[in-house]
């Protein structure tokens, strides 16, 4: 999967997409690169993307999984831990994941060009990426943290292929249509349960009024009580969650199966894969214009960064205010809210992309933009380091901290992982070629090993 690590080469595009030539500027990194032509700004939004992903993902590592969207379910309904929540799920949620699946879109546009350049063909290559990448995003869920994006995204590619040839106007519009599909979904599922909480009312006052309820109204309130169980668990189930996480290896493991195959299953098909396509779509379009490329013109991202941060930001915040206003009642993230919702993070998405890519044509900050680079040159080994690093910290067969850390406490955790592969990542590039995780992956899908350190002789560029 190219959005994790893949080599890139020129970002030359195809068709008659055109582009702006910016001005010749000495690389990002000053350390040896592991494949030659790579693209130094697609590797610094890689690791933007994957360092700000931390910031949500650490709720998953550390709280009960609806604590999420409903702080109250792990203290986190006021003061400072309710203004963490809130920054977080504005400008963070969904909006880095977003990144991640653009890139991963871009990056088959750039194996594809690099494939046509070289005379080779493509399609077995991929499809073999694709799946290892599952094979290690199956293993990553079921034995270390259930959370896992791989799984997703090795699906989710499977249909990219047959799109790579498309224009870039195409590309964006036909993403864009499938990622709005998904907020259908929630749309559809917020007129349900109006339907459900307007039927259960009446149900109530019928009751009140000595009748005898309709099999509808009484079908309706079991559904819904079903319903609010899981989306608004009582406090004996969460603390039945949190006692799981607080268990051994093997508690944790079983606990999370039924987790596991609802979101490989029911939850990918209705909401998830339309959201990753779309948005890897609509990614390879951006390729084929230069965008990740940071071949526009300033004024092309400073207009992305007003759109985005000028009315993306506002739309999200006014929907986080009614979700916290309504007690966080889950109602709110569906209807016509998940449309506005899902807009606005889509404009939200093009202000940071817009922000990093000024930051690349820019002089400045060289510093934290090599380190960066370095972080997204080995994004699936800092992927799975999140996991590897931070599942014992919080889990019972480690330091056993699920349910006990503060979302403002969990901040700290982000800044030091961030830290240490900021770190970390520059100093392991300066003598292998690629992240261990890396190297394997392209070890198993070109069915031969790979040079690891640098010097050694590339076998397959």
């Amino acid at each position: 999967m190219s959005e994790f690590n893949e080599p890139t080469a020129g970002p030359g595009s195809t068709g008659d997409d055109s582009v702006e030539q910016p001005p010749e500027k000495k690389p990002i990194l000053d350390t040896p690169v592991a494949i030659e032509g790579r693209i130094d700004s697609v590797d610094v939004l890689r690791g933007f993307a994957l360092l700000g992903i931390l910031v949500i993902n650490i709720g998953m590592f550390a709280l009960p999984q609806m604590a999420m969207k409903n702080p109250l379910l792990a203290g986190g309904g006021t003061g400072a831990d309710l203004a963490v929540w809130t920054i977080s799920y504005v400008v963070f949620f969904q909006k880095f994941m977003a990144i991640f699946s653009m890139l991963f879109g871009a990056g088959l546009i750039l194996m594809y060009q690099r494939s046509e350049a070289a005379g080779r063909d493509l399609v077995k290559t991929y499809y073999r990426r694709l799946g290892w990448l599952l094979a290690i995003g199956l293993v990553h869920a079921y034995f270390i943290w259930w959370g896992d994006i791989l799984y997703h995204y090795a699906i989710s590619g499977l249909i990219l292929y047959l799109f790579r040839r498309q224009s870039a106007k195409r590309l964006i519009t036909f993403g864009v249509i499938i990622f709005f599909v998904g907020s259908l979904f929630f749309l559809g599922l917020g007129i349900f349960f109006d339907y459900c909480r307007s039927t259960i009312a009446e149900a109530e006052a019928a009751q009140a009024a000595g009748e005898t309820l309709t099999s509808t109204q009484e079908s309706v309130t079991e559904i819904w009580e079903q319903i609010e169980l899981e989306v608004r668990p009582s406090p004996e189930k969460v603390n039945e969650e949190i006692e799981a996480y607080r268990g051994g290896y093997w508690d944790v493991v079983v606990h999370s199966i039924p987790q596991i195959l609802g979101l490989q299953t029911f939850v990918f098909v209705l909401f998830i894969v339309w959201r990753v396509v779309g948005l890897m779509m609509i990614g390879m379009g951006l390729m084929k214009l230069g965008v990740f490329a940071a071949q526009r013109t300033r004024k092309f991202y400073f207009s992305w960064m007003i759109a985005g941060f000028g009315i993306g930001l506002p739309i999200v915040g006014y929907n986080t205010y009614k979700l916290i206003s309504s007690d966080f009642d889950f109602i709110h993230i569906f209807g016509l809210n998940a449309l506005w919702q899902h807009f606005g993070i889509l404009l939200v998405t093009a202000g940071h992309i817009g922000m990093v890519m000024l930051i690349c044509q820019s002089g400045f900050l060289n510093g934290i933009k090599s380190r960066l680079a370095a972080v997204g040159r080995m994004a699936l080994s800092n992927y799975l380091m999140h996991s590897i690093i931070l599942a014992p910290v919080f889990y019972g067969y480690g330091l056993g901290l699920f349910g006990r850390v503060n979302y403002l406490g969990l901040m700290g955790f982000v800044a030091g992982m961030w830290i240490l592969q900021l770190y970390l990542s520059p100093i392991w590039l300066r003598h292998f070629r690629f992240g261990p995780a890396e190297w394997l992956w392209r070890s198993l899908t070109y069915k031969k090993k790979q040079p690891m350190r640098i010097g050694q002789t590339e076998i397959v560029s």
